[in-house]
């Protein structure tokens, strides 16, 4: 291997060398990476069963056995420690596989969404400088051969493209199962494990650098406030590759503590409810808006949930009136859960009462979290004030990918995340989410930077200048709403807009819900687009175009 193919990693920013030896020192970072730790779990178990996907049962000694000689397939492709690949899969027992198998050889994946298209997967590529892409074609689905190859043709160092199902002329995932091939050493415990997506204020991808030690270390932590135990069967129904249903603590917590990992193909609830049954399952981990469909659909069908024990909501702030809805309606425990694939994750503790579990986002998972609340005036907020959260610690990262102008503005000069979420703490340091400070929108859980959509509006003839905002929602927590202004001579469409934006290759969830065309924009003082007028309006229903908008949709 030549030593360049670890170079990029000087690119992701590290701890302080006394604070890294702090943590070593006090056995927060062990020498272990996700593939020791499937190892040793095989070797542990056996043949207790690791994961149920459709009729599929495996066992810990397979799923090793399987990452294994995927590997030796993945290093016959020229795959070698350091390189980048972008992963593109559906909830299957094979993306399991494929991530061991990956950390394995310290190959590197980029988490990228089922929902991503040309224009995110093209900057992952290219951004990293990826080797191949891995993607799954489902029957009568969308067509991820085609989107991997238009973006290997504008990517030159994408080499391979390798396909799970319909491979057509791409490298069957199936025909990479070498057992026979030997491999080369793996990676150390610091190497970067895989790289998670941050939502973003901006057009230009994030990438969160989560490495072997400290990620195994926010797994750890997570399975501990989760209660997990190898009596654990967990239903895993958000995408997989997401931080929340992988490390938080997810399959790979279920797996750390040996347990079992049901996957769900959708979020469905008739389906889920079928697995639930089933397979016994006693844990998942749902969005609000799943949270609130799944309320709806039980009150229908009645479905047999006796074994569930423990729902996890997280990735949005749930309502108060809908957690309370929880426990008598589906018969289990709620789990609220708030965290950032950046690190920090807060949950509501087992034990905590019924009033703390409804009405807090719970209490930073570990004691080494280090948290404090900034108000505007940049002085520490009181108990019980709000402000912008910031946090450091030793499974919070210290700066994205190759960003060190954004780095500069998004840590402190000491070293704290700027979260961008506005929160409130209380006596006993339970965390209450209030709200955002970035321009985010958060729809259903996706964290959307409105910049990106914005720039691709204003690039349609039609369209002079676009503002992009958040309208609440009942059911998402936030919808897409965006307003804009016509370039003279034209009239904008709503129907003809969003089709430009997909067409651009932005991801489905990313297009705005709703498309207001105004006459102007409210401005602030310094002549800026006042959004906080704009979104107050939206909340007062004052617009009647969003009606003529949906309308216009369908022309």
């Amino acid at each position: 291997m030549a030593d360049h193919a670890l170079d990029w990693q000087a690119r992701c920013p590290f701890w302080p060398r006394d604070v890294a030896d702090r943590y070593r020192e006090a056995g927060i970072w062990r020498y272990e990476t996700f593939f020791d730790l499937l190892a040793r779990q095989a070797g542990r178990l056996g043949r207790r069963i690791a994961l149920i996907d459709g009729a599929r049962q495996i066992g810990y000694d397979r799923l090793h056995r399987d990452a294994l000689a995927l590997a030796g397939g993945l290093s016959a492709l020229g795959l070698v420690r350091g390189d980048r690949v972008v992963v593109q899969f559906p909830n299957c027992g094979e993306f399991v596989t494929l991530f061991f198998a990956l950390c394995r050889l310290g190959v590197v994946p980029v988490l990228a969404l089922p929902g991503h298209r040309d224009l995110e997967l093209g900057q992952f590529a290219d951004f990293t400088g990826a080797r191949a892409i891995l993607t799954a074609q489902e029957p009568g689905g969308y067509d991820m051969v085609a989107l991997a190859r238009r973006v290997q043709d504008k990517v030159p160092s994408v080499r391979h493209v390798v396909v799970l199902g319909d491979s057509r002329d791409a490298t069957p995932f199936d025909s990479l199962f070498r057992p026979d091939l030997p491999l080369p050493a793996g990676p150390n415990a610091e190497d970067v494990a895989c790289f998670q997506i941050s939502g973003g204020t901006t057009g230009v991808p994030k990438l969160i650098p989560r490495r072997h030690m400290e990620y195994l270390y926010n797994i750890r932590m997570a399975v501990a406030a989760s209660g997990l135990d190898g009596d654990t069967r967990y239903l895993c129904v958000l995408p997989m590759m997401h931080n929340f249903p992988m490390a938080c603590p997810g399959f790979l917590g279920t797996l750390q503590a040996g347990g079992t990992v049901v996957v769900a193909p959708e979020p469905e609830a008739g389906i889920c409810f079928d697995l639930i049954a089933r397979h016994r399952v006693t844990m998942t981990a749902l969005v609000p808006p799943l949270a609130l469909l799944w309320l709806d659909a039980q009150a229908g069908l009645g479905a047999d949930l006796s074994s569930l024990q423990l729902l996890q909501v997280g990735g949005a702030k749930l309502n108060p009136s809908s957690a309370r809805r929880i426990r008598p309606e589906l018969g289990c425990q709620l789990q609220q859960v708030f965290g950032m694939a950046e690190g920090l994750v807060c949950f509501t503790a087992l034990t905590d009462s019924e009033e703390r579990i409804v009405n807090t986002q719970g209490r930073p998972m570990s004691p080494w979290d280090e948290l404090r609340i900034i108000r505007p005036d940049g002085r520490e907020a009181a108990i019980g004030e709000p402000g912008e959260l910031e946090v450091r610690g030793p499974y919070t990262i210290r700066g994205y990918y190759d960003m060190a102008g954004h780095n500069a503005q998004a840590f402190t000069a000491d070293g704290f995340y700027r979260s961008g979420d506005i929160a409130r703490r209380d006596a006993d340091g339970a965390i209450t989410v209030e709200g955002r400070a970035k321009d985010q929108v958060n729809r259903g859980g996706e964290k959307i930077g409105v910049d990106e959509v914005e720039d691709l509006l204003v690039a349609h003839a039609s369209v002079l200048d676009a503002a992009v905002v958040g309208r609440p929602d009942a059911l998402m927590g936030e919808r897409l709403c965006a307003f804009v202004l016509a370039a003279p001579g034209t009239t904008p469409r709503p129907g003809a807009l969003r089709r430009h934006l997909a067409e651009a290759g932005l991801a489905a969830f990313k297009i705005p819900d709703e498309v207001i065309v105004l006459d102007r924009f409210p401005q602030t003082g310094v002549g800026k687009v006042n959004k906080r007028q704009l979104r107050e309006q939206l909340c007062k229903a004052h617009f009647s175009d969003p009606v003529a908008a949906r309308q216009e949709e369908r022309a």
